[in-house]
């Protein structure tokens, strides 16, 4: 009887113990694959699309000078055939994790992550490959749900745009040999 109590007694503190690292890791969110075509090269990305539900999105809910996950869920996942040229940053072809730094200031940094697979919320950044430099732009209109796109440019290359609330943050890329 003493096994059997005692071996309750170890299920139950491991189920206890484990119990917030499994509520973490539950979709909260739904989930989008968006792709394009950009000279010859596909990129995809992978996130989860909160919803703004009433709550103040930037410097709130997404912290001013923290590293937010850049959508919900498992962190948000890069992949590009080719490599990628943001400004003087070349991030070779493979698959990465995409990590946001908001400031204050209106700015924000793109994180480029080697890391992969993890929990939105696991940021090592040790792993980080790059840091680039995003444009905000005010929105005439809110987004309600978080929004990711890579589209054509123009000129040429791509841009990566994240939208949300109201306010855009972007970054023009061309594509490596």
């Amino acid at each position: 009887m003493k096994n059997l109590i005692r071996n309750f007694g170890t299920i139950a503190l491991t189920f206890v113990t484990a119990w917030p690292v499994m509520a973490q890791q539950h979709r909260a969110s739904p989930h989008e694959t968006v792709s394009a075509e950009i000279d010859g090269n596909k990129v995809s990305i992978v996130y989860g699309r909160p919803y703004k539900k009433d709550r103040k999105i930037w410097g709130g809910l997404v912290p001013y000078g923290k590293v937010w996950r850049t959508g919900a869920d498992e962190a948000t996942a890069l992949k590009t055939d080719k490599p990628l040229v943001f400004g003087q940053t070349t991030v070779p072809a493979g698959s990465y994790t995409v990590y946001t730094l908001p400031e204050e200031g209106g700015g924000a940094k793109l994180i480029i992550n080697k890391q992969t697979g993890q929990w939105g919320t696991v940021y090592n950044e040790k792993q980080d490959l790059a840091r680039i430099d995003l444009k905000k732009e005010e929105l005439s209109a809110p987004v309600d749900q978080f929004t990711i796109t890579i589209s054509p440019n123009s000129s040429g290359g791509g841009v990566l745009k994240l939208a949300w609330d109201n306010a855009a943050y972007s970054v023009p890329f061309t594509v490596g040999k």
